[in-house]
């Protein structure tokens, strides 16, 4: 899309902190953070929403979510467990879509949120 924010940061028109790249997706960290680890997970393939995503997306959808885990442990907010195998750390993902949805920029993103819990709250 010519006038997607995403799409240019994705064909490095506009400069980004990239934390991850392959042939399909790119992860950077967001300009505007709500934690103290936040980093956005995109298709290089521009998708509008998760509502335009069908049958065919899956195996990229699976690729970006399965993505999560590796950033998370790369920024030091993987869960880990105690000596109790008690959880610690975390992280949260998340995928808004439309308007209603919270979502600010019209290309497919997920969220990768994490770090201490002052940011607990965020929805």
């Amino acid at each position: 899309m010519e006038n997607c924010l995403f799409c240019k940061i994705a064909a490095k028109q506009i400069p980004s902190s990239i934390v991850y790249e392959d042939e399909d997706l790119l992860a950077f960290k967001d300009i505007n953070p709500a934690a103290p680890v936040h980093l956005l997970v995109i298709p290089k393939q521009h998708l509008a929403t998760l509502s335009d995503c069908n049958a065919s997306h899956a195996p990229l959808l699976g690729k970006m979510l399965a993505l999560a885990p590796r950033l998370a442990e790369e920024a030091g907010c993987a869960v880990s467990y105690d000596a109790d195998g008690e959880p610690g750390g975390g992280y949260k993902t998340l995928i808004n879509s439309g308007p209603d949805g919270g979502q600010e920029v019209y290309h497919l993103h997920l969220h990768v949120v994490g770090g201490p819990r002052p940011w607990r709250g965020m929805r």
